[in-house]
């Protein structure tokens, strides 16, 4: 997620995304396969609202630069979606059944590794988001 493009941020979460469906999936058991489509789906949504907010702050301002998202409604929205992406409060309705359902390594790299990538887009974009939104979110994800 070090691209300054928003089409390149999404297919590397893509990419980060599909990875991991691997390393889930390994061990042949019905819950690694229930915590594996309850991962893809909660990240595909969460990459579906990041995509959308893209876009309406695309058509807003005519770039498709990270740094230059300024429309009120595609921040709160790109701020929901990382949240549902890193699984923190009020959003992690997914992550405790993931983890249940995972080997200790999968679900360390699941609370790990994978939220780098979310996390430097909010980096990315802080300046911009909704302040009163975030310290809500960090009030309730401690």
């Amino acid at each position: 997620a070090s691209s300054h493009h928003w089409l390149l941020a999404w297919t590397g979460l893509e990419l980060n995304m599909l990875s991991i469906l691997v390393i889930i999936m390994k061990p042949k058991h019905p819950r690694t396969a229930e915590a594996a489509i309850k991962y893809f789906l909660t990240q595909t949504i969460a990459s579906t609202m990041m995509l959308f907010s893209s876009t309406i702050n695309a058509i807003q301002t005519g770039q498709w630069d990270i740094s230059m998202m300024t429309d009120k409604y595609a921040c709160t929205m790109l701020l929901l979606a990382m949240t549902m992406k890193i699984g923190a409060a009020p959003i992690y309705f997914w992550l405790p059944e993931v983890m249940q359902g995972t080997t200790m390594l999968t679900a360390l790299i699941i609370a790990t590794w994978q939220k780098i990538a979310p996390i430097s887009i909010l980096f990315m974009t802080c300046n911009h988001l909704p302040p009163k939104i975030m310290m809500t979110i960090g009030i309730l994800s401690t």
